[in-house]
């Protein structure tokens, strides 16, 4: 049989595959969440997500360290709030008593190499769950605005780099640039949850950090996932309000997304691998089902295949490990 072309030259051996790699996955493109409580000495295992905890500052940093030693330099925040603390307008999320501000601070006196991406939303620290104001039976956008703002400066002047607002509010990437470059902050940038999908895959971490809406969904502000121009609108809009970073989230199911928008724009692009993605792995792991290590660095090439520029995910740290 005659055959010019045989790509299977080029499959040979694992040095001959190492030289037509296209992907790669660099621990620099990762972000490791980091869920965070009040108290000390605080580090409460998550039964749905085994390996994730909850942490109080101090146990934080040990890990924050843990993660720096393996090469992982980029986190990005979230708080379980105590249900004491909320309130119909999240007053808690910039009051100076939050002890999420205070964790910002404490990590980057520590830590000042690295690199502290946050939440702006306001369901963390509202008694309601959502993400924006509630009346009634409707979220409300123009009204949440100035709360989001309030919330990014109050991130901003404890030290973060980058401000993530996940809320879905319309406009709120322009509000947000002119509010912190009003205030001098012209060098924080903004990491917008611009393609955020109303997804069951977010159900392990709504659970750890008690975030859900105590009533109706998030389908009015959050994408429905039969949609796919939508999302090139939705992103085209935090570009041109003057986003640094486009996400797509989550991130396994949606990679044609993902694709998309790395096609359409010429910033980076983060894909968040959410925590019913990790879940569904250690799941099946546990089950004998897969091979764990296999599993978690194929869906991260795929993500990064797709067109990803860093990837937010839970087995950042795991996967640090892998490559030592």
């Amino acid at each position: 049989m005659q055959m010019n072309r045989r790509p299977r030259r080029n499959r040979l051996s694992g040095t001959v595959r190492g030289l037509t790699q296209e992907t790669f996955v660099q621990l620099e493109q990762l972000i490791y969440p980091i869920l965070l409580i009040d108290g000390e000495k605080k580090r409460e295992a998550i039964s749905a997500m085994p390996g994730i905890y909850r942490y109080s500052i101090d146990e934080a940093l040990k890990e924050i360290a843990e993660c720096v030693s393996l090469g992982i330099h980029t986190f990005v925040l979230f708080p379980g709030v105590d249900e004491s603390l909320k309130d119909s307008t999240a007053t808690y999320s910039y009051s100076d008593d939050n002890f999420y501000l205070k964790a910002i601070k404490a990590f980057k006196e520590r830590f000042s190499e690295i690199c502290i991406v946050t939440d702006v939303a306001l369901d963390p620290y509202s008694s309601d769950g959502h993400d924006g104001l509630v009346e009634g039976d409707k979220i409300l956008n123009n009204e949440t605005l100035p709360i989001l703002a309030k919330m990014a400066l109050a991130q901003t002047a404890a030290g973060a780099d980058i401000i993530g607002p996940s809320d879905m509010m319309d406009g709120r990437v322009g509000y947000l640039r002119q509010a912190l470059d009003q205030q001098g902050y012209t060098d924080t940038a903004i990491m917008s949850y611009s393609v955020k999908y109303a997804s069951s895959f977010y159900g392990p971490f709504r659970n750890a950090l008690d975030s859900a809406p105590k009533k109706g969904d998030k389908k009015t502000y959050q994408m429905s996932f039969t949609n796919k121009r939508e999302a090139l609108v939705e992103a085209e809009l935090d570009y041109v309000e003057g986003a640094d970073y486009l996400m797509v989230k989550p991130a396994i199911l949606y990679l044609d997304i993902i694709h998309c928008l790395k096609q359409a724009f010429d910033i980076p692009i983060v894909a968040y691998n959410v925590s019913g993605e990790y879940s569904m792995i250690k799941a099946a792991a546990t089950a004998g089902y897969l091979n764990e290590n296999q599993a978690i660095t194929e869906m991260l090439y795929s993500i990064r295949r797709a067109g990803a520029d860093i990837i937010i995910t839970y087995f950042a740290k795991q996967f640090a490990q892998l490559k030592l």
